[in-house]
C-alpha cells in the first residue's frame, strides 16, 4: 500500500505527521477562539439587553 520512497521516506513521512500536528493544532485553535468569542458575545449581549430594560 505504501509507495517505495527510497532515501526519502524518513522527510517525506516527517512532512506528513507534521502536517497534520500543525491541521490539528489550527483546527483546535479555532474552535478554542470560537468558544471565547461566543461567551463574550453572550456577555455583550447580556449587558445590552440589562440595559434596554432599564430605559423603559
Amino acid at each position: 500500500m505504501m509507495p517505495d520512497l527510497g532515501k526519502y521516506a524518513d522527510t517525506v513521512l516527517w512532512s506528513y505527521v507534521a502536517a497534520v500536528v500543525v491541521l490539528g493544532a489550527v483546527v483546535a485553535m479555532t474552535f478554542w477562539r470560537g468558544r471565547r468569542v461566543r461567551a463574550e458575545l453572550a456577555e455583550v449581549e447580556a449587558r445590552v439587553a440589562g440595559k434596554a430594560g432599564t430605559n423603559g
